[in-house]
């Protein structure tokens, strides 16, 4: 590794701690600690600046944005009002009446099975994880789109959501407060019939938060939930594929240097800017498992998580390390509920998925090989498969519905 490409991952950090704080004493221990987290994806830069030129790789770039239509699928835009005033962002693609006659059941006697979650349509919402939005659903809203009913939404601080109005007022961030932002959803976009969760990351932890605080809300509509790539808690620790040295220098200093980066947005930014290979490498490692991942689907997830304001991302890290909904987890039992996981997660790691199903051992526990933490986007006829399984379960699609 060349010492350009070595010391690029501390020049942002560096630039911005010496910048807020005039002489920061430990400026030089968090770069050196964000350094390690780094190193791979440097060694990796490396080789490639000896052999594509800077201009070359943006050509790349640009060329991979317009390649594919990730992201671009639109719905019937709402807002919903969080309790704090924050104006949420969601979309509903409606089912056609064809794939939705009886609510999207395969007929009354198995619609009975369900009790009171029996009558009326299937809504299916969608939540999304840290610094990405409703569209890290691509593959899976395409392949269900018209067969059901379903929700996407963005998170506050995220995709086309307002800034969180609490957060602007200094309240911190916490996944309670995103569970009841996700009541708030289901209030406007979907208040009557049954629902399906489906939450990856954050979204996942958002969906223990909503059974946490309205449990009977979830008792008595939600018919199934699918819980990916996410944790019920101990969060803290995860060691980011990191030796403990390492891990631990970045648990220290890291929620410090986020803070001290968001208060220097517009320099970050630029910092962002001028390292995009080295930018790209890191969400390459920590997004995929497999080594042979679409160059426009990789290039598709870091635009998705180059558009997560810096400021944005050190208001949310707090959260997660304070993060435990084990006791939450129970209201989810009596439904059908598919855990899923990449087997290479480094973020929330396939050993958190087994713990939550252990928690609710009737659940279909699914372990994807060669996978990492963005895996409905890594392998999404997986994701895909499972999730229409799941549907066909509780009648929401035909059991004969091609789902891709």
């Amino acid at each position: 590794m060349s010492d350009s490409s070595a010391g690029a991952a501390g020049d942002v950090v560096a630039a911005a701690a010496a910048a807020t704080a005039g002489g920061w004493r430990r400026a030089g221990f968090a770069g050196a600690a964000i350094g390690v987290l780094a190193a791979g994806a440097a060694a990796g830069v490396a080789v490639e600046r000896l052999t594509v030129g800077r201009g070359m790789r943006k050509k790349a770039r640009l060329a991979l944005d317009a390649s594919g239509p990730y992201g671009a699928l639109r719905g019937t835009p709402g807002q919903a009002v969080a309790d704090d005033g924050t104006a949420l962002y969601y979309e509903i693609d409606e089912a056609e009446p064809a794939a939705a006659g009886n609510g999207g059941s395969t007929g009354p006697r198995k619609r009975r099975l369900f009790g009171r979650k029996s009558p009326g349509p299937v809504t299916v919402v969608f939540s999304h994880g840290y610094c990405l939005a409703q569209d890290s659903w691509h593959f899976q809203r395409a392949a269900l789109r018209g067969l059901v009913r379903t929700v996407h939404w963005d998170q506050r601080s995220h995709g086309r959501s307002a800034r969180g109005r609490a957060q602007a007022d200094g309240v911190p961030v916490t996944i309670d407060q995103l569970g009841r932002d996700l009541k708030a959803v289901i209030d406007a976009a979907a208040p009557e019939g049954r629902l399906v969760l489906v939450g990856h990351s954050m979204g996942g932890m958002t969906m223990m938060a909503l059974a946490d605080q309205y449990p009977e809300l979830v008792r008595d509509r939600v018919a199934a939930a699918a819980f990916v790539g996410t944790s019920s808690g101990r969060l803290g620790e995860v060691s980011f594929g990191l030796p403990v040295a390492g891990v631990n220098a970045v648990r220290r200093v890291l929620p410090g240097v986020l803070k001290a980066l968001g208060t220097q947005t517009e320099l970050v930014e630029r910092g962002r800017r001028a390292t995009a290979d080295l930018f790209a490498s890191l969400i390459k490692r920590y997004s995929f498992g497999s080594r042979d991942v679409d160059p426009a689907v990789a290039r598709f997830a870091e635009r998705l998580i180059e558009a997560t304001p810096i400021d944005v991302v050190a208001e949310f890290y707090p959260a997660f390390t304070e993060h435990d909904k084990s006791a939450a987890l129970p209201v989810f039992r009596d439904m059908p509920v598919l855990i899923l996981a990449g087997d290479k997660d480094l973020v929330t790691p396939s050993s958190h998925s087994e713990a939550i199903a252990d928690v609710l051992p009737d659940a279909e526990l699914v372990i994807v090989p060669d996978a990492g933490h963005l895996v409905m986007l890594e392998h999404p006829e997986t994701v895909t498969d499972r999730l229409a399984d799941l549907l066909v379960r509780i009648g929401a699609v035909p059991a004969p519905t091609n789902v891709g």
